[in-house]
């Protein structure tokens, strides 16, 4: 295999698995705070994806794309609010079931209000047509804003966790959700903060992959199963091997491509999760306490 294929591989691996582990980051900031996993995650994505596009239409992209996600962070907060503060003693599993049925939900509004069409942000720099040379690959200029904008979302988190107040009470929630109670610590709002920065980073993570991937309502489940599938294999809880792991997955699934026919790209990652699941449960990365955000 030439030099340079194997390069438009890794690029592209590069960049399909930083958008899988910003999804995965998603699904750990939830988990972490409440235990559960939130199935309405890859929405997020799309919703925060469509609402860029429509805001698109009377503002400049520059401000759509923050108000963009800004709403799509309240609707997160609400997801919290209206359906899962509001369950009585409720087990881990009517949990999970719950947040299946947001995702359904969300999915179905989203068809009223924007249909069936297929619809995409424009290009941050250049158009379709732009291409940049490196090392004989040629990519998008788009794919250095995924890149940037993955390695900007674990920055930031990595100074929110360790450096800020709430990021520190979030931690304290998951260690020991009792003692950050007498702590004073409101686990009620550490959760709803948990759903609106999960829905925060997958709105930006949607905006960013529009150009490259295009947005439908319907989009959000195959980001959500490969944003899981890394979790699970990272090490559920553990943002570090979500990154690890999603850039992981990236990468065998591009050079798939070379050896099995595109339909089967998706078969990769089961089939990898299938064998973590086997071989270590815990995630490749799982062997520390899935419950803390000290990874951060």
């Amino acid at each position: 295999m030439p030099v340079e294929q194997i390069l438009q591989y890794l690029l592209s691996g590069i960049t399909n698995g930083s958008i899988y582990a910003v999804a995965a980051i998603g699904f750990n900031i939830v988990y972490n705070t409440t235990g559960i996993i939130n199935f309405a995650q890859g929405e997020f994505l799309m919703l925060g994806a469509m609402t860029a596009i429509s805001f698109s239409k009377i503002m400049p992209p520059w401000l759509a794309i923050p108000l963009a996600i800004i709403v799509t962070a309240i609707i997160g907060g609400l997801v919290d609010i209206v359906f899962i503060r509001r369950m009585k003693k409720p087990t881990v599993l009517n949990m999970i079931m719950v947040t299946i049925g947001i995702s359904i939900l969300l999915k179905e509004v989203a068809l009223h209000i924007w249909d069936e069409k297929v619809r995409s942000l424009r290009f941050f720099t250049g158009d379709e047509t732009s291409s940049v040379n490196l090392g004989g690959a040629f990519i998008s200029p788009q794919v250095f804003w995924v890149l940037g904008v993955s390695a900007l979302i674990v920055t930031l988190l990595t100074l929110f966790f360790r450096y800020t107040a709430l990021g520190r009470s979030m931690r304290a929630c998951a260690s020991d959700p009792d003692a950050a109670r007498l702590c004073g610590i409101s686990t009620k709002n550490m959760i709803t903060l948990s759903f609106m920065l999960a829905a925060a980073i997958g709105a930006a993570a949607g905006c960013v992959v529009s150009p490259l991937t295009q947005t439908q309502y319907d989009c959000g489940t195959s980001f959500a199963v490969k944003g899981f599938t890394v979790a699970i294999i990272g090490g559920l809880g553990n943002s570090v091997g979500a990154v690890i792991g999603g850039i992981l997955i990236g990468i065998l699934e591009a050079f798939s491509i070379s050896i099995l026919p595109l339909a089967y790209k998706d078969a990769i990652s089961i089939s990898i999760l299938l064998i973590v699941l086997f071989v270590k449960p815990s995630g490749l990365f799982g062997n520390k306490a899935a419950s803390s955000l000290r990874e951060f």
